[in-house]
This record gives C-alpha cells, sequence and structure tokens, in this order.
C-alpha cells in the first residue's frame, strides 16, 4: 500500500475479511492476530487506523472476557484515541459504514466509559459486522459500476 492519504477502499475492506469473520464469531485474539498482519503490512497508509481500532476493541473484549478489566479499559481508550484519528485523516468512507457498520460500532466503543465496569462493555460484545460472507456479490457489483 503506498500513500497516506484517500479513504478506506475496497482493497482495505478485503484484507479485513477474515478478521471481521473472527470478530463476530467472537474470536478476538484471533482476530487481532488475523488484522495486526494487514497493520504492519500497511505502514504508511492512513487506513491501517481502521485495522488498529478494530485490533483494539478486539483486544478489549478479549481481556473483558477474562475478568481484566484494567486490560480492557487500556485497549478501548487506546481504541477511541485511533477513532479521533479516523476522523481526523478523513479517512472514513461509505464503504466502512456499508460493510462494518462503522458509524454504529465507534459509536458502541465511545459509549464505553473511560473508566468502565466489565458490563460497560455489555453492547460493544453484541455487536456484528455485516456479514463479510455476503460482502463478495456486493463489492463485485460495485467495482464494476466504477
Amino acid at each position: 500500500m503506498s500513500g497516506d492519504t484517500g479513504q478506506f477502499s475496497l482493497e482495505h475492506l478485503r484484507k479485513m475479511k477474515e478478521g471481521v469473520k473472527l470478530f463476530n464469531e467472537g474470536k478476538f485474539w484471533e482476530c487481532h492476530e488475523e488484522l495486526e498482519d494487514h497493520w504492519l503490512e500497511d505502514m504508511g497508509d492512513n487506513n491501517r487506523y481502521v485495522y488498529w481500532v478494530i485490533i483494539q476493541v478486539a483486544t478489549a473484549l478479549y481481556h473483558a472476557t477474562n475478568g481484566n478489566i484494567a486490560g480492557a479499559k487500556g485497549m478501548n481508550n487506546k481504541a477511541k484515541d485511533k477513532i479521533v484519528q479516523c476522523e481526523r485523516r478523513g479517512i472514513e468512507s461509505d464503504i466502512m459504514n456499508r460493510f462494518l457498520s462503522w458509524k454504529r460500532f465507534k459509536n458502541l466503543v465511545q459509549l464505553v466509559p473511560d473508566d468502565p465496569k466489565l458490563s460497560d462493555f455489555d453492547e460493544l460484545f453484541k455487536f456484528k459486522f455485516s456479514r463479510p460472507d455476503k460482502w463478495e456479490q456486493h463489492l463485485s457489483k460495485m467495482e464494476s459500476e466504477e
């Protein structure tokens, strides 16, 4: 990936497919591992902040699952900072809203208090991204319209 400008694209979304699937299955550590590879691969691309937010939220939920409130708090608060970076860098796109339910996702992340209790993560635990197994038919159509 080159350059540091531009909005989140279909290419970025495709890279996230397996990580999103793992997140939806509640396999938060595996999601973290999968997306971290792409995060490292895309050095210099601002869109890696989207991967980073999901990595940190997945890690927060992993910690919350294990009763580690300090770890969950720290990761969720870092994710909130990365959401601000996504907004400031102008990378949020219709693709993110359509396929990742980004507005809803970031709202749920931001609703977790800075000093949370484990129960403050309940709504975030319930969140699921749109089903990645359904993406391809829509992605192909979008590409043919470009």
